[in-house]
């Protein structure tokens, strides 16, 4: 992991098979994107914890040069939208591309706005950067329709955004 990033996100997945099936396929889906350390629960923390000496008990990865940390933690905690990683898209074909590889097997009912519940139970927002755009200045009409557009939307479309910015 990079010894200057200060904030690392650590997503707690309820058990081994989720943590390491997570992280593939995060690392599949984001370039430059890798496991880095994996650590296994020893006999203390196994103990302590109830987790099976020698199961994966973190995997210290990265999405896109991004450090993150998961953990085997077991079933006590759960994701929700309260808090959601957002991903960035300079285009339609990365806002198609990540919103395709992750909302696959994920909850459908959690989509919209540019939200979606991966398979895990994480939620992401991915988001043309453009939008900000679309939807900033002085012109309140235009943002007006630019929301209206959008609520209508679960994955987002950037032309039918700019069509409605007009």
């Amino acid at each position: 992991m990079s010894k200057f990033q200060r904030i690392t996100p650590f997503l707690w997945f309820p058990d081994q098979k989720q943590t390491e099936a997570a992280v593939a396929l995060y690392t599949s889906v984001f370039p430059n994107s890798r496991v880095v350390t994996t650590t296994r629960y020893n006999e203390p923390s196994a103990k302590v914890s109830g987790q099976p000496l020698g199961a994966v008990m973190t995997l210290e990865f990265q999405l896109d040069g991004q450090d993150f940390v998961a953990i085997n933690g077991g079933p006590h905690f759960k994701f929700t939208e309260a808090l959601s990683l957002v991903v960035n898209c300079e285009s339609q074909a990365e806002v198609d591309h990540y919103w395709s590889r992750l909302s696959e097997g994920g909850d459908e009912r959690a989509q919209q706005c540019g939200w979606l519940k991966d398979r895990f139970g994480v939620s992401w927002q991915v988001v043309p950067t453009e939008l900000v755009r679309l939807l900033a200045g002085p012109d309140s009409e235009k943002s007006r329709r630019v929301t209206e557009a959008m609520l209508k939307m679960k994955k987002l479309d950037l032309d039918a955004l700019r069509r409605a910015a007009g």
